[in-house]
C-alpha cells in the first residue's frame, strides 16, 4: 500500500480487464440481474510479459464464474471473439441467448498474428513468404465468417444491428419469467482459479 498526496491509502494491485469483468458478472448474479453483453474481445494476451502478469489465470477466472452464473445471459457478437477469452461470453447451461451480427469473426487466435505462430517454417521456407502468408491468411479468413459460426450452432441466429434492441426486450421479458423460480441460496463448484 502506498499514500496518495490526501493521506488516504492507495492500493497498488492493478485489476484486468477479466477482473472487472468477473466481479460485475458475480455481482450480476448475487443479485439476479440477468446480463447482455456485447462482445468484441481478440483475446488474451500472449508471451512472457502477459505470463508474468497471470493473464490466463485470471482469464481463466472469468470462464469459471460464466460457468457458475444462474442468471440468464444475453450475447451480441459485435465484432472479434477470439480464443479463451471468446469461451468467457456465455455459459450454455444456463439460459443462454447468443446472436451475432454480420461483422462478427471467430477464430481460436486472430489470423494476423496466428499465421506467422502456426505456418512459420512453411512460410520462411516458401519462394516469396510474403505472398505465402497472405495466401495462408486469405484461406483461413474464410473460416472465421460469422455464418460458418451459425451453422456450427456458436450462435443462434446472424442478425441485422439495427434489429438488437428488439431482441433484447424480448430477452428480458423472457429472463423476468425465468428468474423466479431461480432465487435462493446459489451453489457454486470448486474454487475459484
Amino acid at each position: 500500500m502506498s499514500l496518495t498526496r490526501e493521506g488516504a491509502p492507495k492500493s497498488t494491485v492493478k485489476y484486468t480487464a477479466t477482473d472487472k469483468q468477473g466481479k460485475f458478472m458475480e455481482l450480476c448474479d448475487l443479485f439476479n440481474i440477468p446480463v447482455i453483453y456485447l462482445v468484441d474481445i481478440p483475446g488474451f494476451m500472449i508471451g512472457t510479459h502477459a505470463e508474468k502478469q497471470g493473464t490466463l489465470r485470471r482469464g481463466m477466472r472469468t470462464i469459471w464464474s460464466w460457468s457458475q452464473m444462474t442468471v440468464p445471459t444475453f450475447t451480441v457478437q459485435v465484432r472479434k471473439c477470439y480464443g479463451m477469452a471468446g469461451a468467457a461470453t456465455s455459459n450454455a447451461a444456463r439460459l443462454s441467448y447468443r446472436v451475432a451480427w454480420p461483422s462478427g469473426e471467430f477464430g481460436s487466435i486472430p489470423i494476423e498474428g496466428g499465421v506467422d505462430a502456426a505456418f512459420r517454417r512453411d512460410i520462411e521456407s516458401a519462394e516469396d513468404p510474403d505472398a505465402r502468408r497472405e495466401e495462408l491468411e486469405n484461406e483461413l479468413a474464410k473460416l472465421r465468417n460469422v455464418f460458418r459460426t451459425a451453422e456450427t450452432m456458436g450462435v443462434e441466429e446472424v442478425i441485422d444491428p439495427r434489429e438488437t434492441r428488439a431482441y433484447l426486450v424480448q430477452f428480458v421479458n423472457n429472463a423476468y419469467r425465468v428468474l423466479p423460480h431461480h432465487l435462493g441460496p446459489k451453489t457454486r463448484f470448486a474454487g475459484r482459479p
